[in-house]
C-alpha cells in the first residue's frame, strides 16, 4: 500500500528576539506591561484595522502598544491578518507564510497554514508560499508579543509580506483581501513613517503622510508621498518604508464610505532619551480604522433622554467626588439613543461662571458611558481649574453638548455664529470651540477662528487659514433650563 505523503511542517524561529525586543518570556512581560501602562487610552471598541511601527521597542514601542490598545481585548477574531512590506527581498507578490507556526518566546503563534495555502492556489500570480522572504523579516515578528499580551481569546494569524514596489498589484493583492475585511476579522498593517531626517523635519513629514493616510484615498497618499519626495529634505530616505503595505490597506477601506481612520499617538526616535540624536531620526503614528456610525448621523434626544443624561451626570460626580469609583448604570431601562456612540462634551458652571469643561470630538463610547467620562474629567482634570470638591457640588450647574459627526469645511461662509462649533487642526494643533461660544462672545466670524486659532490651537491669530476646519453642531441642555 502506498502511504500519502504528509507536507512538512516548518515552524519559523524569531529572528530579532533579544534585538528588537527581550528574548527572555519573563523580561519581555515586563516590557509589554510597562508599554501597554503608557500607551495611550482605548478609544473606539471595535477597531477594524490599526496601522503601527515597528521598529526596536525601545524606539517604537510606546506607539506600537498605543496602536494595540484600540483593540478590544475580549473580542474574538476569525483570523488576524498581519501585513508587512518586506525589508531584504524584490518579488513582484505577497509571500504568505503556510509551512507552519512562528515560534516566539512566550510559545507558539498559531498561522493558518490552510488559508493561506488556499489564497496561493488561487491566486498565485499574486501570492507565493516562499517562506524565504519571511526568516530574517521583523515587520511581522515584532509586533507579535503586543497580540498576544493584548488578546484574551484564542486566535491564529495570516502572515503576509509584501515584497512589490507596484501600486496596481497592491491594488489587486487587496481586491482579494476585501471580502475578509470584516467585523470577525483584524488587519493589522506594519510600517514606521519618515527615515533619517531631522527631527523637525520629521514631525513635519509625519504629519502630511498621516493627513493623507486618514483622508482614505489611496490617490492622495500616492500623491503626498512623491511631493514628500520632491520636496528634498535633507536625509529622508522614505517617509513611510511600508507604503506598499498601507496603500493595500487604503485600496480596501476606500472601496467602500463606511470607513474612517483616527490618528492616536506619535513620536520619533529623537523623542527616546537614551537616544537623543535630533540629526538623524524615524519617524512613529499609530492610527486605527474603524466603521463610520450611520445611526448616529441622524438620531435626536427626546426631553427624557436629556433628562437621562443630566441625572447621569450628577450621579456619577457624586459618586466619584465620595468615593472615587464610577457609577455601575444599569443599561436596560435606557433608550437606544443613550446606547449610540456620540461625542460629548460636558460643561460646569458655579455661579454662572465656568468651572470646567471637557469633551470628545468622536463617537468612541455609547452616549451615557462618554456623558460619564467627560463629567468626571470636567470636575477634575480641566487644568486650567482646582478640582471640584464634594463641598462645592451643591451649586454646580451641569450643562452637555452632544455633538454631529465632524464635516470638513473648505469655505468660512459655511459657518453659522450659533449652530456650528469649530475644530481646527494642523499637524499636532488641535482645537475646538463650541457653537454656543459664538453666541456667548458676541464674536464675528474671522474672531471665533481667530481666537480658536490663537487660543486654543496654538497656531496664531491667522493660523486657522492653512489649517484643516471642521464644523459640528451640538445638542444643548443643561440643569438650569430645566429646573
Amino acid at each position: 500500500m502506498i502511504m500519502e505523503k504528509t507536507p512538512e511542517t516548518v515552524d519559523r524561529n524569531p529572528s530579532v528576539a533579544g534585538k528588537f525586543y527581550p528574548a527572555d518570556k519573563n523580561e519581555l512581560h515586563q516590557e509589554l506591561k510597562m508599554l501597554f501602562d503608557s500607551a495611550s487610552p482605548q478609544q473606539p471598541l471595535f477597531v477594524r484595522a490599526i496601522i503601527c511601527p515597528h521598529a526596536g521597542y525601545i524606539f517604537s514601542g510606546k506607539i506600537m502598544a498605543s496602536a494595540f490598545n484600540q483593540i478590544d481585548e475580549n473580542r474574538r477574531y476569525k483570523r488576524v491578518f498581519i501585513i508587512g512590506s518586506s525589508h531584504h527581498k524584490y518579488f513582484n507578490k505577497a509571500a504568505v507564510y503556510c509551512d507552519g507556526d512562528f515560534i516566539m518566546p512566550y510559545g507558539k503563534e498559531k498561522v493558518d497554514t490552510q488559508f493561506g495555502k488556499m489564497l496561493v492556489e488561487k491566486y498565485p500570480e499574486l501570492f507565493t508560499d516562499d517562506r524565504s522572504p519571511h526568516l530574517n523579516e521583523h515587520s511581522i515578528e515584532v509586533l507579535l508579543p503586543l497580540l498576544h499580551y493584548k488578546l484574551k481569546s484564542a486566535y491564529v494569524i495570516i502572515p503576509i509580506l509584501l515584497g512589490t514596489s507596484k501600486s496596481l498589484v497592491c491594488k489587486e493583492i487587496a481586491s482579494i483581501l476585501n471580502p475578509y475585511f470584516t467585523d470577525e476579522n483584524l488587519f493589522i498593517i506594519s510600517s514606521d513613517f519618515s527615515h533619517y531626517p531631522k527631527y523637525e523635519d520629521a514631525k513635519r513629514v509625519d504629519a502630511l503622510t498621516k493627513n493623507a493616510i486618514c483622508a482614505n484615498n489611496p490617490d492622495i497618499l500616492l500623491t503626498q508621498l512623491t511631493e514628500n519626495d520632491r520636496n528634498f529634505i535633507p536625509n529622508l530616505a522614505t517617509s513611510l518604508c511600508g507604503w506598499t503595505s498601507v496603500l493595500t490597506l487604503l485600496y480596501i477601506t476606500s472601496a467602500s464610505n463606511s470607513f474612517e481612520f483616527h490618528a492616536i499617538d506619535y513620536c520619533n526616535s529623537g523623542d527616546i532619551k537614551l537616544y537623543c540624536d535630533h540629526e538623524k531620526v524615524v519617524g512613529y503614528w499609530a492610527i486605527d480604522v474603524v466603521k463610520k456610525n450611520k445611526q448616529a448621523e441622524s438620531f435626536q434626544l427626546s426631553d427624557t433622554d436629556k433628562m437621562e443624561l443630566l441625572t447621569i451626570s450628577r450621579k456619577t460626580l457624586v459618586e466619584y467626588l465620595r468615593s472615587g469609583k464610577i457609577l455601575n448604570i444599569n443599561e436596560d431601562h435606557l433608550s437606544d439613543n443613550l446606547k449610540i456612540n456620540c461625542g460629548a462634551f460636558v460643561t460646569l458652571h458655579n455661579d454662572e461662571k465656568l468651572r470646567g469643561c471637557i469633551g470628545c470630538m468622536t463617537g468612541d463610547l455609547p452616549l451615557f458611558k462618554m456623558v460619564q467620562e467627560m463629567s468626571i474629567s470636567a470636575a477634575t482634570r480641566d487644568h486650567r481649574f482646582v478640582p471640584i470638591t464634594s463641598s462645592e457640588f451643591s451649586s454646580i450647574d451641569i450643562e452637555i453638548s452632544v455633538l454631529s459627526p465632524l464635516k470638513k469645511m473648505n469655505d468660512i461662509s459655511e459657518i453659522e455664529l450659533g449652530l456650528h462649533g469649530i475644530l481646527i487642526e494642523k499637524d499636532y494643533h488641535r482645537g475646538v470651540f463650541l457653537p454656543q461660544v459664538g453666541t456667548e462672545t458676541g464674536w464675528n466670524k474671522e474672531q471665533f477662528l481667530g481666537h480658536c486659532s490663537s487660543d486654543k490651537a496654538g497656531l496664531g491669530w491667522n493660523g486657522w487659514k492653512s489649517a484643516n476646519i471642521y464644523i459640528f453642531t451640538a445638542t444643548i441642555f443643561s440643569e438650569k433650563e430645566n429646573m
